[in-house]
């Protein structure tokens, strides 16, 4: 379902049914570490990284509880964790 969606690992859209979309934010969240805090500049570069409007993806992520957000910090609050 990614390739679906990625090309040389980049969005090529983010307008998709929200089940699509879960998938995925849950594959992208993953470029945060859990415990580590991010200022939202460094959120940006790594969201613009997958897709030129960051600013949505951020957004879909928060909204969807995989990252928190509080004064402009960011840190991982849900998602799959790699071991």
């Amino acid at each position: 379902m990614l390739r679906t969606f990625l090309v040389d690992g980049r969005l090529t859209t983010t307008t998709m049914r929200r089940d699509k979309r879960l998938v995925l934010l849950r594959y992208i969240v993953r470029v945060f570490e859990p415990g580590v805090r991010y200022p939202e500049k460094d959120v940006t570069v790594a969201l613009r990284a997958f897709h030129d409007d960051y600013a949505a993806l951020r957004r879909y992520l928060v909204d969807e509880g995989l990252l928190s957000r509080e004064d402009n910090i960011y840190w991982r609050s849900g998602g799959p964790v790699d071991l």
